[in-house]
């Protein structure tokens, strides 16, 4: 019970998911918390401890936490790109070698959720996440201690292996803690933290022109790898949680060995003896102190090898195979190409720049997805507004409108980049390329994502090993014979031709997805593959 004289309000909602994936009916009942007029979903259990029930301030406390280790995770991955030239001369191998120390790691860094997803599904969230932060705090200050290209592989490889889990760990968290209506902008959030990751080289190249040694870079990665690790200690609570089905009691006690009951096993009792009352007994909030403890209950149902096994088979789901390859290309384009060739462009005739102002690029990420965040509640809104007009019944289709104009806004950034590196034309285009192509991506990336976790919510973390495996093996593709490729075919051919082409058909699926998207969850509930996801459906989380 809540404490005595302290009112505990407790959000109820009676939200029905339907029986197709991605469909859920959010009409009111008497009662029900709402948000933009319909009631809340998922449907939080009856209990404080629920993170769907925890306080706004604790939950925006976790996503702040999680988006700034995303983008210390993706400066740290990215930044030493503007070092390609130094390490070669340091190491004494070749620029082509060199750039592997940005290949790879990038490689390792999605493919990493492999391990990292199904131990923070057995062990939780909270534990895999502090582990994750030493070693990439570790491997941080290896890598300012490396005096030879082998060393400083070895340590890049570790951080960002460990760091790799926030290309998964914070959609997870977004999944557990916020609802449905909350999610396009909640994962907005957390993908402009991540996106702006990307200027890690403006930092990594001011250094240099300040006269340090790119090891300071590192240095200074690790000093906020340890702020980092304390603000995730005090507040990044275990958020999974098992959450009563309908009709069904929450197998949980606290101390006093009291029941938690949901709210529709209560309804159901009520309904059946009226004469008995029927009390819901709900348990206290954590302390502070029990929210510290750095472990939590292992979670004998999840498979640890399976869940791997399984997730390569949501490359088979075609929103998940659209996220997968949405990501590989704009990661490629943003991360890679752009980042790869920008230097070898600006420090040639007829440009001539200083090799400590090579990462002036990232101002073209900056002022991207600057000019984008401020469309960040729009999917939601958007989605909010035709669900009133479906009848509240909610589609996972009715966010995707708002991707309309970044179908063609990425091409004509990468026509406008091609074209200005081939015939040497003003620099200005160099930039405006890159941040067209940005803004663009901002949209692809948080609400092709936010589509897809909507349409297969059940098994959230298989999905996001598919797709992190998947779209770090396309970036690599993009980026491994990239100079090659331009030497031999040239900008406009290889930029603006080929690479621009490929993108506008990724981006011209969001025209098919909204009218056929529907039609494809229906036809996908009935095969095969979909009764295998469903029988290998776990509750999420334990409770810790």
């Amino acid at each position: 019970m809540a404490p005595a004289g302290k009112a505990l309000h407790l959000v109820h909602s009676h939200a029905k998911a339907g029986a197709i994936p991605g469909t859920v009916d959010l009409s009111v009942a008497d009662g029900d918390d709402t948000a933009f007029g319909q009631a809340l979903f998922p449907v939080p259990a009856e209990d404080p401890n629920d993170p769907l029930q925890w306080p706004k301030w604790k939950k925006l406390m976790i996503l702040a936490i999680c988006s700034l280790y995303s983008f210390l995770s993706n400066t740290s991955l990215l930044g030493p790109a503007v070092y390609i030239v130094i390490f070669a001369e340091d190491l004494n191998i070749t620029p082509v070698v060199a750039s592997q120390l940005i290949s790879y790691p990038n490689l390792v860094y999605g493919c990493g959720t492999l391990i990292t997803v199904p131990m923070y599904l057995k062990f939780g969230r909270r534990p895999i996440m502090l582990l994750s932060i030493a070693f990439y705090m570790g491997g941080l200050i290896g890598c300012s201690r490396s005096t030879s290209y082998g060393s400083l592989m070895a340590c890049r490889l570790i951080h960002t292996f460990a760091s790799g889990v926030c290309e998964a760990l914070p959609v997870q968290l977004v999944n557990d803690i916020f609802f449905l209506h909350e999610r396009g902008t909640k994962l907005g959030i957390y993908t402009v933290c991540l996106c702006w990751g990307a200027t890690g080289g403006l930092y990594a190249g001011y250094m240099l022109n300040a006269g340090y040694s790119w090891r300071l870079f590192f240095y200074v990665e690790a000093a906020f790898a340890r702020l980092l690790f304390i603000l995730a200690f005090l507040f990044v609570e275990e958020t999974s949680y098992k959450r009563a089905t309908p009709g069904s009691v929450l197998d949980d006690s606290d101390s006093d060995g009291r029941k938690v009951f949901s709210q529709a096993e209560v309804e159901k009792n009520a309904a059946a003896a009226e004469h008995v009352e029927v009390q819901t007994l709900v348990p206290p909030r954590r302390s502070f102190l029990q929210t510290l403890k750095p472990w939590s209950a292992i979670d004998h149902d999840q498979e640890f090898f399976m869940t791997a096994a399984r997730s390569f088979t949501y490359f088979l789901v075609p929103s998940v195979f659209w996220v997968i390859s949405t990501y590989g290309i704009y990661i490629g384009l943003g991360a890679l190409v752009f980042n790869y060739t920008f230097p070898v462009l600006i420090l040639a005739p007829p440009y001539n720049w200083k090799p400590e102002n090579v990462g002036l690029l990232a101002l073209a990420n900056i002022v991207g997805y600057a000019l984008a965040v401020p469309f960040t509640f729009t999917s939601d809104r958007l989605a909010a507004y035709l669900t009133r007009k479906n009848g509240n019944i909610r589609e996972a289709e009715m966010r995707l409108g708002v991707l309309l104009p970044a179908i063609i806004i990425a091409p004509i950034g990468l026509i406008v980049y091609g074209v200005t590196a081939q015939n040497k034309l003003h620099w200005f285009g160099l930039f405006a390329g890159p941040a067209l192509t940005n803004f663009s991506s901002y949209f692809m990336f948080t609400f092709v994502l936010a589509y897809a976790i909507d349409s297969y919510e059940a098994n959230t973390s298989e999905m996001l090993i598919a797709m992190c495996i998947g779209k770090q093996i396309i970036s690599f593709a993009f980026g491994l014979y990239l100079l090659d490729w331009v030497v031999q075919s040239g900008y406009v051919v290889i930029i603006s031709g080929i690479f621009m082409a490929v993108t506008l058909v990724n981006n011209l699926a969001v025209i098919g997805f909204m009218f056929f998207g529907k039609r494809i969850r229906t036809f996908y509930a009935g095969t095969w593959l979909a009764k295998l996801h469903q029988r290998t459906i776990k509750q999420p989380g334990m409770t810790a």
